[in-house]
């Protein structure tokens, strides 16, 4: 009798590992439109090389696909103590946010909305058009802090698979459009980056989407409210203190000003379908 429950526990042990296995792999397969964790580095570490203002500190950067599934993780530095450890997964948090929160043209003409995470600073404030935003979609903290540490930022970082979740409210995070080259645009996932000051972070993250070429982005709040066509979805300094000293921003999507910070208009204008 001991025995048979035995074996039972053990079929039951090795049919979840199977199954665990299978879904890890599918979610894997899901990141083909997406670059490789080798692609993601190379893109990351050049773009971090411009000048980005902010400290000028190495950089993680994360990519999801479509479903928020973490497809790749990278760091710029020379170990993964180089970069702050916190931002491994603020990097994630930033991607799943981009992702969760910018859309795909369809057929019923909605169009190819792109909110990059900089574009929701002031929106989530109180009396903000998405107030409590912050709140929803909690990171899966067994995703972020689960596995081997000495793989963190390798092309095995256990997030890799998983479905990081979170929301982040600050600049780095960008949806990622891909050009099929036949007019044909479709979003396929998004690209966070963290490790500096979150205004250093967005200048970052839009030229690592560059880098990628997945910058096909068409409309954005920049566009609709800077009047920033070449840059839909940029980071916009438009906050100001009204006549009780309360902060304000004109377009409802401002973001703060940081540290040494570098005119976003200088950035590579975004590639249009």
């Amino acid at each position: 009798m001991l025995k048979r429950m035995l074996y039972r526990s053990c079929g039951i042990l090795v049919g979840m590992c199977v199954l665990s296995g299978l879904a890890f792999a599918q979610n894997v397969a899901d990141c083909r439109d997406l670059p490789s964790q080798a692609e993601l580095k190379s893109a990351l570490t050049a773009a971090r090389g411009s000048a980005n203002g902010g400290f000028n500190l190495d950089m993680w950067g994360t990519v999801v696909n479509r479903d928020g599934v973490v497809c790749a993780v990278a760091f710029t530095g020379q170990d993964r103590g180089s970069e702050w450890p916190g931002s491994r997964v603020i990097s994630a948090q930033k991607a799943n946010t981009a992702n969760a929160f910018s859309l795909s043209k369809n057929a019923t003409g909605i169009p190819s909305l792109a909110l990059a995470t900089a574009n929701l600073f002031s929106a989530v404030q109180p009396g903000g058009s998405l107030f409590g935003l912050q709140e929803s979609n909690p990171v899966d903290t067994s995703v972020a802090y689960g596995g081997n540490s000495t793989n963190f930022g390798q092309g095995n970082d256990p997030m890799v698979g998983g479905k990081i979740g979170g929301v982040n409210v600050f600049g780095g995070g960008l949806a990622l459009y891909k050009n099929d080259g036949h007019g044909n645009i479709t979003l396929v996932g998004a690209v966070g980056v963290s490790g500096d000051t979150s205004c250093a972070d967005h200048e970052i993250a839009w030229r690592t989407r560059h880098n990628l070429a997945l910058d096909f982005v068409s409309v954005g709040v920049a566009a609709a409210f800077a009047g920033d066509a070449a840059h839909p979805d940029n980071i916009i300094y438009d906050i100001t203190q009204d006549a009780k000293g309360h902060d304000v921003s004109a377009s409802g999507f401002g973001h703060p000003m940081c540290f040494n910070t570098v005119d976003p208009k200088l950035l590579p204008p975004a590639s249009h379908p």
